[in-house]
């Protein structure tokens, strides 16, 4: 123990290493800061638009009511829906920075309106928003370069190693203190903000200590390749110019061209691109004979096949047929574009075998849950939330039920999936 402590003053007399340490755990302090609040803005959000829901709710309650046009209840009402963020997502802001998190659907056409805010597979390897993983991503490497590049080759260069290495009880264990220490300082300047963070949100243990033990591995790997560069002898200056070439090309150029690459061997369409195609089998609708349109919708709900004659000219029931077959229609383009965000989100993952600056904010997004796969998820829910608008409608549209503000009390209601409830 005596030995430590005697690094630790050897380290706290060198101006230049504490004011780094400092500097970087004011910048772990100041994304965790900004994670939380931008965390807590998302769910104020979320808050205000419950109330302002049932506020709209009851404006069309009382107007549509009047008439008993269910019609008019299923096409005016817009019904709220969100995906609150974990616990850790302060940390990790991932797709929660580029993805809506709220979202308002009505019983038309989904897709339109899911494709209106599309979901970009985040760059997982190119810097983003401000967060605490950027700083263990981007920055911790750069001061752990500066602390360690010279922890040898200064000594040398001073004419104090070959001495040291004599009066070391153990030269091995003399090296494994001063590393050690260094990364040991470097790693708790980032994680002792994210603790408090942690506890500030509420997070489980579980998650917190996940995101420590992924930022522990990567401040190994970082000291790893230090003191493989470093052992080569050289000067401390070219230990430093080679480490920061490293980092750049490692964290930033190869990175970028291997997505560059992910992309173009998977192409996306826009999900513009989708609403408009949506959009035109919706108004194609309208020309399509109604008796086709029925058919149509009645293969998808064959029980209806009895009320779906229609006569005349406007009526509810085939109007949302036609918007839910507009949803069918572009379904298998949908399906192309979600696969191919999940094979770039699988190859993203497999190059954090190659680029550790990959897996760790791939591995950092997928525990805050704020990756692509969340996103999706959340797309889901949507989808079999729409559903069940659907079909609750769809009774009234067929039997021209009158609709009441009563039916409106009974209409579906938003709730979150119970993943969205722990960390």
């Amino acid at each position: 123990m005596m030995l430590w402590l005697h690094e630790w003053r050897l380290l706290a007399r060198q101006r230049l290493a504490m004011v780094s340490l400092l500097l970087l755990a004011l910048l772990s302090a100041a994304a965790v800061a900004a994670g939380l609040a931008e965390v807590a803005r998302q769910r104020q959000v979320i808050e205000r638009i419950q109330p302002q829901q049932r506020a709209d709710e009851a404006a069309i309650a009382r107007w549509a009511s009047a008439e008993g046009d269910a019609g008019n209840a299923a096409y005016y009402t817009a019904h709220a829906t969100w995906d609150s963020p974990m616990p850790m997502a302060f940390a990790a802001l991932g797709q929660r920075d580029v993805a809506p998190y709220v979202l308002r659907v009505r019983a038309l056409g989904l897709e339109g309106q899911l494709q209106e805010s599309e979901a970009y597979n985040a760059e997982l390897a190119l810097p983003g928003r401000f967060d605490w993983a950027f700083v263990l991503t981007y920055l911790l490497p750069i001061f752990l370069i500066g602390l360690l590049h010279d922890a040898k080759s200064s000594e040398r260069e001073a004419g104090r190693g070959q001495m040291l290495a004599l009066m070391a009880r153990s030269e091995r264990g003399l090296w494994v203190r001063r590393i050690g220490l260094r990364t040991g300082l470097t790693w708790l300047a980032v994680a002792v903000p994210l603790v408090i963070g942690a506890i500030v949100a509420g997070a489980s243990p579980a998650a917190a200590g996940a995101f420590l033990l992924t930022s522990l591995g990567y401040a190994l790997i970082w000291t790893t390749l230090v003191l493989v560069v470093a052992r080569e002898g050289r000067a401390s200056v070219a230990n430093a110019a080679t480490l920061s070439a490293l980092w750049l090309v490692m964290t930033l150029i190869l990175p970028t061209l291997a997505l560059l690459g992910i992309n173009d061997r998977h192409p996306v369409r826009q999900g513009v691109e989708l609403t408009l195609a949506q959009r035109e089998q919706v108004h194609a609708g309208w020309d399509r004979p109604k008796a086709a349109t029925m058919a149509a919708f009645v293969s998808l709900y064959p029980e209806w096949a009895k009320l779906a004659k229609v006569e005349g000219g406007f009526h509810w029931k085939w109007y949302f047929a036609f918007q839910h077959l507009g949803d069918q229609a572009v379904a298998p383009k949908v399906g192309a574009y979600r696969r191919a965000l999940l094979a770039r989100d699988a190859e993203t993952q497999a190059l954090g075998w190659v680029f550790p600056a990959v897996g760790v904010q791939y591995a950092l997004h997928r525990i805050a849950r704020t990756d692509l796969r969340a996103q999706l998820a959340y797309q889901d829910e949507i989808r079999g939330f729409h559903e069940r608008l659907r079909r609750f409608y769809y009774p009234y549209f067929f039997n021209d039920r009158p609709f009441r503000e009563a039916d409106f009390a009974a209409t579906p209601r938003w709730q979150e999936r119970a993943s969205q409830h722990g960390s």
